[in-house]
């Protein structure tokens, strides 16, 4: 195979830096820190953007009846910095919210505490508070993991794994802004594909943008020559996304590109990195940005019809030399090299016509059987070393990997894979896979807990202020089929002063039901349910002390609530 030279990380520590503070990191991911400089941007008279103080940006456009936040970070504390700064240029009011996408809208509490009433319109796509409960549902799990893993927010601050940057920002949570509060404001003004509003007495063009979110707009202020957008990000756009996202279709996210262009205008706001002004600069680095987005796509395709298996797409594919010569175009956060193997998983599925892939041995027998064909541990251990020792990372990666997972690992195993992930953490430029190497290097030499990431939580907040069946309706993706086998059983909630919800347990699978004709019903509150999902209490214990009753058979009721994978529902 024609090897082309990958920018995943650096073959040596050619490019390996130690920072201030002691990290050491790949010299390109130091340099993004630089982008990211905490600053208030006055974009032109009038329009104020916010960089550096969170993972986005916070927005402010004034207009003839005061001003227009759009964005509002990620807590009410990073919202509040931002109000401060506003405040240093003019004092005149906030008299409308815009959300750019659903990611960056918990802080607008702080809105209101700098005087704006609580009837201040809020705008924004259909979806947003559709997708802002999504992630916190069936999901929230792998989806809460991948954050950690991916914006580094269990590493720490100094030291050769302390945290340089997170490619879209400096940190996922601004540590100044500790302890973090939010409260999702969901807007009371929503739109579809486009729409033509008027905002603080400013004409404004709606247009639908999905990028990595499917509510992504971009909002056109034709009269002031700015569009504010979710489009083009201060590092070349991530196709895929390490701590796992719904696939991100370039040729959905070129179109909304294409349609920015159109615009011709003179000042970009994006919702990370640094604002972009000068038509014809910005005619020039977005048509490089996104023909870097098309090239991936259609080189992804061009290879794949000529039969190039996944694993392989990222070593005959490398994005042009010139790439490198915008921030914008290089790749500070994610890989071109999973970029391609996403496109290809995106179009048609995981299997690519690797034979072996078809029905693969299960994981750890895999690793045995390979660990033995080498001839035994020792050697694969020798071999380990020597390939690190050769700088073959990559080899001694996969080798290392057979140690641990062969379910015989032991603490000279994990030590070694350790060695690997830290060695690409420390020459990749980018922000997400030096990150999630790190976390993994050190929960495999135990410097980290990392056990609850794997395991659902319930918090108590979350489903108070949830819709009641939600609350129910998720234990669908914590049963065991196992114990559930052989149960037949309808179950109803009815919760004091709220709607009746339920769950039929059947063919080893709990389908949600209204609980309507249940066979059985839980009388409790909402919050005695609350405190059993979070474990404070146990299900006997609410039971014998009478907060919690059951009409229709208890003892069956109670054995069908125990295939959960909750342990206050166990007896």
């Amino acid at each position: 195979m024609n090897t082309k030279n990958s920018r995943s990380f650096a073959p040596d520590h050619s490019q390996t830096v130690t920072l201030a503070d002691g990290q050491i990191a790949h010299r390109q991911h130091a340099q993004q820190s630089e982008v990211l400089l905490r600053r208030f941007y006055e974009v032109r008279p009038g329009v104020w953007t916010f960089v550096g103080n969170g993972l986005s940006n916070q927005t402010f456009i004034e207009g003839p009846d005061g001003i227009i936040a759009i964005d509002t970070g990620d807590s009410t504390e990073e919202m509040r910095a931002a109000i401060a700064e506003l405040r240093q240029v003019t004092d005149r009011p906030i008299v409308a919210i815009m959300y750019t996408h659903f990611h960056y809208i918990m802080g607008t509490e702080a809105i209101y505490e700098d005087g704006s009433p609580r009837s201040t319109p809020v705008y924004g796509h259909e979806k947003v508070a559709y997708n802002r409960a999504r992630a916190s549902s069936e999901i929230a799990t792998t989806y809460i993991r991948g954050l950690i893993e991916q914006f580094a927010i269990m590493l720490p601050k100094s030291g050769p794994d302390g945290v340089v940057n997170v490619g879209l920002g400096h940190f996922y949570h601004n540590p100044a802004h500790a302890p973090f509060s939010s409260v999702f404001t969901p807007p009371d003004h929503t739109f579809g594909d486009t729409a033509s509003i008027t905002v603080a007495g400013l004409p404004v063009e709606v247009t639908l943008a999905p990028s990595d979110a499917d509510d992504s707009v971009t909002y056109w202020f034709p009269t002031l020559g700015v569009a504010v957008h979710n489009l083009v990000w201060p590092v070349l756009f991530n196709i895929f996304a390490i701590r796992g996202e719904e696939y991100r279709d370039p040729r959905v996210l070129v179109t909304g590109i294409d349609h920015l262009l159109s615009l011709k205008a003179e000042h970009l706001v994006a919702a990370h990195g640094p604002p972009m002004s000068g038509s014809a600069e910005i005619a020039q680095r977005v048509l490089r940005y996104r023909d870097a987005i098309q090239f991936l796509w259609d080189q992804a395709v061009r290879h794949t019809n000529r039969g190039t298996l996944a694993s392989d797409l990222g070593h005959v594919i490398s994005l042009p030399a010139h790439a490198d010569d915008d921030f914008i175009t290089s790749e500070g956060y994610g890989v071109a090299e999973h970029h391609v193997r996403q496109i290809r998983n995106g179009l048609f599925g995981f299997f690519d016509g690797e034979e072996s892939e078809l029905f693969p041995l299960p994981t750890n027998e895999r690793s045995k059987r390979m660990i033995a064909g080498f001839g035994g541990r020792s050697t694969v251990r020798d071999l380990v070393k020597k390939s690190i020792a050769g700088d073959d990372i990559r080899w001694a990666t996969e080798l290392a990997t057979w140690l641990v997972r062969s379910e015989e690992g032991d603490s000279e195993d994990r030590a070694l894979l350790a060695t690997c992930l830290r060695t690409i953490a420390q020459r990749t430029p980018a922000a997400n896979i030096r990150n999630w190497c790190l976390l993994r290097a050190m929960s495999l030499e135990g410097t980290i807990d990392t056990s609850r990431m794997y395991r659902h939580g319930f918090h108590r907040h979350q489903v108070l202020t949830s819709p009641v069946a939600s609350s129910v309706h998720i234990l669908r993706v914590l049963l065991d089929p196992d114990l559930a086998e052989g149960i037949d059983l309808h179950i109803a909630f009815a919760f004091t002063d709220r709607e009746t919800t339920g769950l039929h347990i059947r063919h080893s699978i709990a389908c949600p039901t209204d609980g309507e004709n249940a066979d059985a019903t839980i009388h409790c509150t909402l919050e005695t349910w609350a405190d059993i999902l979070t474990t404070k209490v146990q299900l006997s214990e609410a039971i014998q002390d009478g907060i919690l009753t059951i009409t229709g058979n208890a003892q069956s009721v109670i054995s069908a609530l125990g295939v959960f994978e909750i342990s206050s529902l166990q007896q």
